[in-house]
């Protein structure tokens, strides 16, 4: 049945034996009738929530978040559960007190239209409204509006950002010239060196790292795939070796202790793994391009080219280069060295067929231009008005 509370409907009902009480949110007689035959039939089709998911449904909209976040967190990586209570802040925002059992499919376009006025990303935006799809089927009324809702279309990018060996000389030059970038600069040199991702490099223990026999080995990874293995090159080898030698004198050399340690107010905890070294290597890749553009600006001076230009230039390159993108930078001088593609998934781990594809062009066009320094001019090709090659042949 359906009853009126104040100036709007609400329904009471039961469907084996469970009771629903819910707002139908209308002031219309006729609609109130409409939605409650709508609301029987996805209680039959399944579509309701539980005596827990109604209760967590009725929340208001922060509180349901807050408890969202609390069960979540024994289950998911520390950077996850950040990301997801990030994720959440425009949320909380536009739907404020409202219960989730409240928030329509209308809702949630409006809520992706106004984001969209702020010029975020469409893959942020998608992300945000995927924590709000977790919260809903939480509460058992996704199914409700999932018909209804849509999400953006996601910009193409390019794969990465690849540095020439003389870009990449002066990134690592500027590395080492602070000492307060060793951290970043050690990381960088294994992630360039090894093909390691940053969440594999930061939750490596002194136990999977064997000096004298130069292997270490990766056990926290992306995917199961991501678990190997891994020689150490020269470089790689320094940079462990200094990474111990850090280690040896702060008192954290232990096997189970961590080659990145957490370090927080200044105490650093090698039980714990480095949550992040963005900050340094951003005012690294920053220095560099500096650095970069300064060079080129001078040089276009000295000899009247445009100095604002030849900045630009120099500097791009650096720009927004993330620290993950050193390990595509690794895989593209293993593809151009010639490395086949089951020797490269064997050192980088899991890759995806459109990655694949990608280092097989990269392939193709470092063997093009190696041939190209063959050429030396011993034929010209024909003209277009010359006669056929099959008349040329007879």
């Amino acid at each position: 049945m359906i009853y009126k509370r104040e100036d709007r409907w609400h329904m009471d009902v039961t469907v084996n034996g469970v009771r629903y009480r819910e707002a139908l949110d209308t002031t219309d007689h006729r609609e109130a009738l409409r939605l409650e035959k709508k609301r029987v039939a996805e209680i039959q089709q399944g579509k309701a929530a539980s005596p827990m998911g109604r209760a967590f449904a009725r929340k208001p909209f922060g509180d349901a978040a807050n408890q969202f976040l609390e069960e979540r967190k024994p289950h998911v990586a520390h950077r996850t559960h950040q990301l997801e209570r990030n994720l959440l802040m425009p949320l909380r925002r536009f739907f404020g007190e409202r219960p989730l059992l409240r928030v329509r499919a209308e809702d949630i376009s409006t809520y992706q239209r106004t984001r969209r006025e702020t010029g975020i990303s469409g893959r942020t935006l998608n992300m945000e409204i995927g924590v709000l799809r977790q919260m809903m089927k939480r509460a058992k009324i996704w199914a409700i509006v999932a018909e209804d809702v849509k999400l953006d279309r996601e910009n193409t990018r390019p794969i990465a950002k690849v540095l020439t060996p003389a870009q990449k000389k002066a990134l690592f030059e500027m590395a080492a010239s602070n000492d307060g970038w060793m951290v970043a600069y050690c990381a960088a040199v294994l992630a360039v060196s090894t093909t390691c991702r940053g969440i594999e490099l930061k939750h490596l223990q002194w136990g999977d790292v064997d000096l004298f026999e130069r292997v270490m080995l990766i056990r926290r990874s992306k995917t199961e795939a991501g678990h190997r293995s891994l020689p150490l090159n020269d470089d790689a080898l320094a940079a462990l070796i200094q990474l111990r030698q850090r280690a040896e004198l702060i008192e954290s050399a232990e096997a189970e202790h961590f080659v990145f340690p957490a370090c927080e107010r200044n105490k650093i905890d090698p039980s714990k793994p480095q949550k992040t070294w963005r900050t340094a290597w951003r005012s690294l890749v920053e220095a560099t391009a500096k650095r970069a553009g300064d060079g080129a600006a001078k040089l276009a001076s000295e000899s009247g080219a445009d100095e604002t230009s030849a900045r630009t230039r120099a500097a791009s390159p650096f720009l927004r280069f993330r620290f993950h993108d050193l390990r595509h930078q690794a895989i593209t001088e293993l593809a151009e060295g010639g490395a086949s593609d089951a020797t490269m998934m064997a050192l980088a781990g899991h890759m995806s067929r459109q990655m694949l594809e990608h280092y097989s062009h990269v392939r193709m066009a470092a063997k093009r231009t190696a041939l190209e320094g063959l050429a030396s001019g011993l034929m010209k090709a024909p003209r277009p008005d010359n006669q056929p090659v099959s008349d040329l042949a007879n």
